[in-house]
């Protein structure tokens, strides 16, 4: 599945990347798949802890530090 869009927060510690993913879920219409890459060892965690508190599904995708987020 290709992504609606892809947020680039590699090189960027926490919490950037989930910031930047916030931002852009706000953005997102409903059903809308983001593909995040964020390579700061704690980004998975923080990327889960937000989608859980939305209530936002998130996969691994198929490349390294990358992520699949659906609202």
């Amino acid at each position: 599945m290709t992504p609606d869009r892809v947020i680039d927060a590699r090189g960027m510690r926490c919490p950037w990347p989930a910031l930047r993913l916030a931002r852009a879920m706000r953005e997102a219409g409903e059903g809308m798949r983001l593909l995040i890459l964020a390579d700061d060892p704690i980004a998975p965690g923080e990327i889960a802890a937000l989608a859980d508190h939305h209530g936002w599904t998130v996969r691994p995708a198929d490349q390294d530090h990358a992520f699949i987020v659906t609202k």
